[in-house]
């Protein structure tokens, strides 16, 4: 299964066996971290086998048997959001390759000893990863003329990097994001603008990282450069 296909097929799983990760999945999930964190400039760790962060009150009734989890960390900056989620849904792409489930999660977790931030750095989320009971269930979406500007005359390419990034995960399915194709000019490369969009839940700019990882899969980063 490749990143691509991983899209179609992934959805939020909030309960979770309790069968351990197998060895050769960490081993392969922290190859993709040090990767990840190299590309962008983060402190992503991988945390197993530690069930309090979604242990009491905070987890009440949304998780099951967490005892596995990604700690999506960089130094504080501007742009921070955006790279945790272009990263993180990487990562989480990455685990569905390999048959584990995951969910993105902003507030259903609490600190641990597990792992450190340092002053410099802020905790942006969590990703909870193990073997899920089930597959996770697919969500109502928008449609792409909703979330961009294609029309008959855009190329297939621009359309598919939309699909799919209509699959990305979003805080509470909220999908405030958008696409915009421009043509290329003087014989260069077409270019594309994503914008995102207000939301009183936040983490907009995570979600469009995200929406923007599934773009380019689909869109294949040859055929244009962002805008």
């Amino acid at each position: 299964m490749t990143l691509q296909e991983a899209i179609t097929c992934r959805h939020s799983v909030r309960r979770y066996t309790t069968q351990p990760i197998a060895e050769t999945h960490i081993k392969a999930l922290q190859q993709q971290i040090d990767e990840c964190n190299r590309l962008g400039g983060l402190h992503i760790r991988l945390v197993t086998n530690e069930t309090q962060a979604f242990a009491g009150i905070l987890a009440y009734g949304k998780f099951a048997n967490v005892a596995n989890y990604i700690v999506m960390v960089g130094e504080k900056s501007t742009d921070l959001d955006e790279r945790v989620g272009f990263y993180g849904e990487k990562l989480v792409l990455f685990a569905q390759t390999l048959g584990l489930n995951t969910c993105w999660v902003g507030l259903s977790y609490r600190k641990t000893d597990a792992y450190e931030v340092s002053s410099n750095e802020k905790l942006a989320c969590m990703i909870a990863i193990g073997y899920g009971e089930t597959q996770g269930v697919t969500h109502k979406i928008k449609t792409v003329n909703q979330v961009s500007n294609a029309d008959a005359d855009s190329p297939a390419w621009f359309v598919s990097g939309v699909k799919a990034a209509l699959l990305a995960p979003t805080a509470i399915n909220q999908q405030k994001f958008s696409f915009e194709y421009i043509p290329p000019q003087s014989g260069g490369k077409a270019k594309v603008r994503a914008h995102k969009g207000f939301s009183m839940v936040g983490y907009t700019q995570m979600d469009l990282g995200i929406a923007k990882l599934h773009f380019e899969l689909a869109a294949d980063k040859e055929n244009f450069d962002w805008a």
